[in-house]
């Protein structure tokens, strides 16, 4: 758990190996309830070293002083990405955020 939300992290490591590797974060939002993007990647067992980038989307709960993960959405892929990018531009060209 972290104090701060700049303490989040999705860093993950299995029996002393790093298994999950974050690669930059951007905190979209602060307050009691934080949300995160991170890039991360997973480490590949099978090839022995850390797959193709990922994105993901998290929600933080502040909680008796410390950040709890809520929520998450996990964007797989660079096409997927791209599809979401597509269609935000796409909903505020058309006025959407009023």
């Amino acid at each position: 758990m972290a104090a701060t939300v700049d303490e989040c992290t999705v860093n993950f490591f299995e029996e002393g190996k790093q298994v999950v590797q974050e690669l930059d974060k951007e905190i979209l939002t602060k307050g009691t309830w934080s949300t995160i993007m991170f890039k991360y990647q997973d480490f590949d067992k099978a090839k022995d070293k850390f797959g193709p980038v990922k994105y993901s989307i998290r929600r933080y709960q502040k909680r008796a002083g410390e950040y709890k993960m809520q929520s998450k959405f996990n964007i797989s892929s660079i096409d997927q990405a791209e599809k979401i990018i597509s269609v935000l531009q796409k909903w505020i060209a058309e006025g959407g955020a009023e």
